[in-house]
């Protein structure tokens, strides 16, 4: 049996462990909050672009812009979200497992591909299924700081494009959801799929008249264009952010229910110890009250 000094600093560690993890269930909580919000702000931004491009596509063919058939040898550019940080689960796990299949099923050159990552713990899993990384993007620390983030983002996509280099941009996160926590998601950015936005102009418009608009119909369009990037970019990272957050929480939450386990059994074990000590001490107290008795009769 450990003595009873040992046992008292073990309970010490445990309250202060589970101190910690108190802490860092609250900050992924509000943390968790925080992004949720983000994704509902941009949503209505979402719907604005999406109306914009109903409007200006109307009668629009399609034909001079969706770039789907490729000739030669496509290649493929990913980007990863991920977490600079562990205690979340197998959140970074899953992911790049899921965007290994999903890259690995489309009719393109893999030893060309083109990954950029947000999340440094990303690393491990793509390198070793020898998979380089072309740049590596830190998470943003805040919901504030995101725009900067998607705005490095959209840039080296349109190097990418500049050049002529890639064929299929496809976004890879993990979608926060409340009954699972998260699950992995693709969002194929390029080729934009404009037969899914000329879908949406056969939708009644939800006011009498259709706005109209005194720009160059192509420039309109590149902007919007940019925007829906924008948005779709935006709204991974949130998402992304939200759900390292609530499997940091599911994490936190297991810990604190073995540390709670943990900490019954060590303080029911002082408190053996301490009896024992206890009852020790009084039967030599007896012992020796009995011996004291002796000698004076």
């Amino acid at each position: 049996m450990e003595s009873l000094e040992q046992l008292q600093k073990q309970l010490g560690s445990l309250e202060e462990l589970r101190g910690i993890v108190k802490t860092m269930k609250a900050l992924s909580a509000a943390n968790i909050h925080q992004y949720e919000q983000a994704v509902t702000a941009m949503s209505g931004y979402y719907q604005t672009v999406e109306m914009g491009l109903r409007a200006l596509l109307r009668g629009y063919p399609t034909s001079g812009f969706n770039g789907r058939n490729f000739k030669g040898n496509p290649r493929l550019g990913a980007i990863i979200f991920g977490s600079d940080h562990g205690l979340c689960g197998r959140f970074n796990e899953d992911i790049v497992t899921f965007a290994l299949e999903k890259m690995d099923a489309v009719p393109a050159d893999t030893t060309s591909r083109r990954i950029l990552t947000v999340g440094a713990r990303l690393a491990p899993g793509l390198e070793q299924a020898g998979q380089s990384i072309e740049k590596e993007f830190l998470v943003p620390g805040a919901a504030s700081q995101i725009t900067r983030t998607v705005e490095e983002l959209l840039l080296q996509i349109d190097e990418w494009r500049a050049q002529d280099d890639i064929h299929y941009v496809f976004l890879f996160y993990n979608r926060h959801s409340k009954l699972q926590s998260y699950h992995p998601t693709l969002v194929e950015l390029l080729p934009i799929d404009f037969d899914h936005i000329h879908r949406l102009v056969t939708k009644p418009w939800p006011s009498r008249s259709i706005p109209t608009y005194t720009m160059d119909r192509q420039n309109l369009l590149r902007r919007l264009l940019d925007q829906y990037l924008f948005v779709l970019l935006f709204r991974a990272c949130a998402e992304s952010q939200a759900s390292e957050h609530s499997g940091r929480l599911a994490a936190m939450q297991v810990a604190e229910r073995n540390l709670g386990e943990r900490l019954d059994d060590v303080t029911m074990e002082y408190r053996r110890a301490r009896q024992s000590v206890i009852t020790s001490e009084l039967l030599d107290l007896v012992a020796g009250f009995e011996a004291n008795q002796s000698s004076n009769s």
